[in-house]
C-alpha cells in the first residue's frame, strides 16, 4: 500500500491544456473520488497516473517514487474500466489469472489467489463460465477480481459502473465501498455521479475545465463549497442560486426580500439556499410560486419561480405536499444555511 502525491499535474495536446496544476495528496489506504461533468479531465488524470497518458508537467510519486518515467506495468496499480475488458474466449477464472501468468507467478499461488477473490466477490460459482454467459454485474465483479489478484499498491477505478442500470449501480458501489474498505488498499475513482461520489469517497476531488475546485470530505463540499460550481454539483436536487444585493448590511434578493447580513455593501451577490432548507411557513419570507411538484413517496419536490422574478427555484418537503399550480407558497430559511458568492467570480463570500 502507498500514498499518491499529485504535484502540478499539467496535460496539453499541443497548445491545448487540458488539466491545469492539479495537486493533491490519496492518503494510504483512502479512497479518493475524482467527479465532474463530462470532459473536465477526470479519466486523463487517472490514466496519467496509470501511465497511459504521458505527462506535460508536474510529478506522480507513488509511495516515496516519482513514476512519470515508469511503464504502467511498472507502477504496481490495478485498474477498473467501464467497459469490463474481458477476454471472451477465457473462462473467468483464465482472465483473473490471465495477468499473473503473464507475470510468470507460481500455479499454485495463481489459483489460491483467484479463489480468495472469487470468495470475496462470490463468483465462485461462475469460474469455468465465459462472459458472454453473465449479467453486466456479474462482469464487473469479475474485472474487480482480476484486479485484486494483482495485489497492488492502488486500485484506479474508470466510471466502473456506468454500463449498469440504476439499482444494480446502487448494489454495486456498496459492494465497491465494503470491499476497498477490506481490502485497505489506496484508491481513486472517477464518475460523473455526484450521488456516487459522495456515498463512495472518504474525500473528493471536484474538477472543472480541468481545475480543481475543491478538495475534501463529502460533508465539508455540502456544508461550506468554495465555488458556485462545486455548490451546485454537490448535492440532489441541485442548491437553488439566486440573485441579490448586499446593501446597509443586508442580503436582498431581486424581488426586494431581505433574508440576511453581510458586511460589505453595494455588492453584486449570488444567495446558494439548498432545496431541503426552505421550509413552508405561512409567514415565511421566501414566496414561491408554483409551477410543478413531484410525489417521490418520502419528499415532495416543488418546483416554481421566486414571487415577482423569473428565478427558477425548488424545494424539497419531507411527506407529501400537493399544492395547485400557481399558488404562492411563502417559506422560511435559516440564515445559516444561506450561502453567498461572488457574481463574478463564483467564489464563496465568508459571512
Amino acid at each position: 500500500m502507498a500514498n499518491i502525491q499529485l504535484e502540478n499535474l499539467v496535460k496539453a495536446y499541443g497548445d491545448e491544456e487540458v488539466l491545469h496544476n492539479v495537486s493533491g495528496e490519496i492518503k494510504d489506504g483512502e479512497l479518493v473520488v475524482v467527479v465532474g461533468p463530462s470532459g473536465c479531465g477526470k479519466s486523463t488524470l487517472l490514466r496519467m497516473i496509470a501511465g497511459l497518458e504521458t505527462i506535460t508537467s508536474g510529478n506522480v510519486s507513488i509511495g516515496s517514487q516519482v513514476v512519470n518515467d515508469l511503464e504502467p506495468a511498472e507502477r504496481d496499480i490495478a485498474m477498473v474500466f467501464q467497459n469490463y475488458a474481458l477476454y471472451p474466449h477465457m473462462s473467468v477464472r483464465q482472465n483473473m489469472a490471465y495477468g499473473l501468468k503473464i507475470r510468470k507467478i507460481d500455479k499454485k499461488e495463481i489459483d489460491r489467489r483467484v479463489n480468495e477473490a472469487a470468495e470475496i466477490l462470490s463468483i465462485n460459482e461462475y469460474l469455468e463460465r465465459k462472459p458472454r454467459q453473465l449479467s453486466g454485474g456479474q462482469r464487473q465483479r469479475v474485472a474487480m477480481g482480476r484486479a485484486i489478484v494483482r495485489d497492488p499498491q492502488v486500485f484506479l477505478f474508470d466510471e466502473p459502473l456506468s454500463n449498469l442500470d440504476a439499482k444494480l449501480r446502487v448494489q454495486m458501489r456498496l459492494e465497491i465501498r465494503k470491499l476497498q474498505q477490506r481490502l485497505n488498499v489506496t484508491s481513486i475513482y472517477v464518475t460523473h455521479d455526484q450521488v456516487e461520489a459522495m456515498t463512495l469517497g472518504d474525500r473528493l476531488m471536484v474538477l472543472n475545465d480541468g481545475v480543481v475546485e475543491q478538495f475534501g470530505t463529502p460533508i465539508e463540499l455540502y456544508d461550506n463549497p468554495e465555488t458556485m460550481f462545486v455548490a451546485g454539483f454537490i448535492g440532489s436536487p441541485s442548491m437553488n442560486f439566486i440573485p441579490a444585493m448586499s446593501q446597509k448590511g443586508s442580503v436582498i434578493l431581486c424581488n426586494g426580500t431581505k433574508i440576511s447580513k453581510l458586511k460589505n455593501d453595494n455588492e453584486a451577490i449570488t444567495v446558494g439556499i439548498r432545496p431541503e432548507h426552505l421550509e413552508i411557513n405561512e409567514k415565511g419570507n421566501v414566496r414561491v410560486i408554483v409551477q410543478m411538484v413531484e410525489q417521490l413517496g418520502a419528499t415532495s419536490l416543488i418546483h416554481g419561480v421566486l414571487e415577482e422574478t423569473t428565478t427558477d427555484v425548488s424545494i424539497s418537503i419531507p411527506g407529501h405536499v400537493t399544492s395547485d399550480i400557481g399558488s404562492v407558497l411563502a417559506f422560511n430559511v435559516d440564515h445559516k444555511n444561506i450561502h453567498i458568492f461572488q457574481s463574478d467570480t463564483g467564489k464563496r463570500i465568508p459571512q
